[in-house]
This record gives structure tokens, sequence and C-alpha cells, in this order.
């Protein structure tokens, strides 16, 4: 009895750090019979205008609860001790949920503190190596850090770069995802489309932090002019 009940909160805590398909598909039907019954309206949360478009929707638990929609929130829900948060990609047209890995914006906020105290004694943020137009790495070692700060991709499991516009702030390279899902997914990009959806139609997650890509010569690339 001791030992099981020990056991159990672990067994519960690994499933709250996966995706879970059928957690997925239990949120998509929900906002789906949502949207029928609410004259077209989706269940999200009021966010600024001016949210990144990947963290701007997210799926009102509240609401769905309160419709008798859904009686139980995803145990690997952020609202229910989980490590993602469901979030809907395209909610006008054809609303898809979708996942945001919130150990990559604890690994944002790790660097962000770190940031705000260098810029309280500096002016300009530590930048290093210009990757791209106004795309900067970080100068790690100004930041107190012993390596160039990182994210686990959740589309990989490999370590995705953390990089900095010229204004200071913080954004995910997901350049090797992106590579890899434009040889692995059928699609029909031009230069100037903006490519990060082949990540979130394809997959159960969405590219946070991320700047906007499209793609040349087959490889994905930043999209300057819609920075």
């Amino acid at each position: 009895m001791l030992l099981s009940g020990c056991l159990y909160p672990e067994e519960e805590l690994a499933k709250n750090q996966v995706p879970n398909e059928d957690q997925l598909e239990m949120v998509q039907s929900a906002v789906e019979q949502y949207k029928e019954t609410s004259g077209g309206l989706v269940p999200i949360r009021t966010k600024d205008s001016d949210t990144p478009i990947f963290e701007k929707y997210l799926v009102d638990f509240s609401k769905l609860k309160e419709a008798s929609i859904l009686t139980e929130i995803p145990g690997n829900a952020f609202e229910n001790g989980g490590v993602y948060q469901y979030t809907i990609i395209r909610p006008e047209k054809k609303p898809r949920v979708k996942l945001i890995d919130l150990r990559i914006t604890e690994a944002i906020r790790s660097v962000n503190l770190k940031l705000d105290i260098y810029r309280n004694e500096h002016l300009y943020p530590p930048f290093s190596k210009e990757i791209a137009e106004g795309v900067y790495t970080i100068d790690y070692k100004k930041l107190g850090l012993d390596s160039p700060p990182t994210v686990v991709s959740p589309y990989s499991q490999e370590q995705l770069p953390i990089v900095m516009d010229t204004d200071g702030k913080l954004y995910v390279d997901y350049r090797i995802d992106l590579n890899n899902a434009l040889q692995k997914y059928k699609h029909d990009y031009k230069p100037g489309d903006d490519i990060r959806y082949i990540l979130a139609d394809n997959t159960p997650f969405v590219p946070a932090y991320s700047l906007p890509y499209t793609i040349k010569d087959g490889e994905p690339i930043f999209l300057q002019e819609n920075k």
C-alpha cells in the first residue's frame, strides 16, 4: 500500500510530460462542439493583439467546463499540473488544437532573467554574431552562462539555439526542425511564405517563441520583411 502510494504520483507526473493524442483529440472535439453551439466563437483567453501568433489563442478550459462540454482538463495541461499549454491555430477558419511545450517557456524565462540583470547595467543587449539581418546569437559569457543557451526541441529532441533580435527579445531558432520538416512533409511553399505552419500542421506542437521563416533554395531562412 505504501509503495504503490509513493509510485502513483511519479507515474502521473510522467504522463503529464508527454503529448497524448487521445487528450489532444478530446480537446479538439470539445473546441469544435463549442464553436457549433456558440455561433462560431472559439473558447480562447483574451490576449493582447500583438501577442505572437502561436501563443495568442490559448484554450480557455473554464469556458469548455462551464458549457458542460468538457468535464475534466487533460492531465498534461498546465492547468492540471502538466507541461503543455493547449493552443489553437487558425481559429477563424478551421481551428486546430495544438500544444506549447512549457519547458521552452521556462528556458526562455530563465535566460530573460539574466538578460534583465545585464540590461540594468548596460545600454545594449549582449549581441554576439549576426546570423541574419537583425538576428543575433547571444554573448552567453556576458550573461554568466557556461555555454550558449538552448532549448530541447519538442520535434526532434535536438538542442535548439536561443537567439536575440535588435531589441534584445529572445526567440528559439527552429531552422534544424524546419529543414527536417521541409524534407519530410509535402508542401508547396514559395519564397516569401511563412513556413512555420509545416511544423504546426504536421505535429502536435506549435513552434513557440519563433521568428517568421521562409524558404530559399529549399532551405529555411529568416523572413525579414515580416519580422
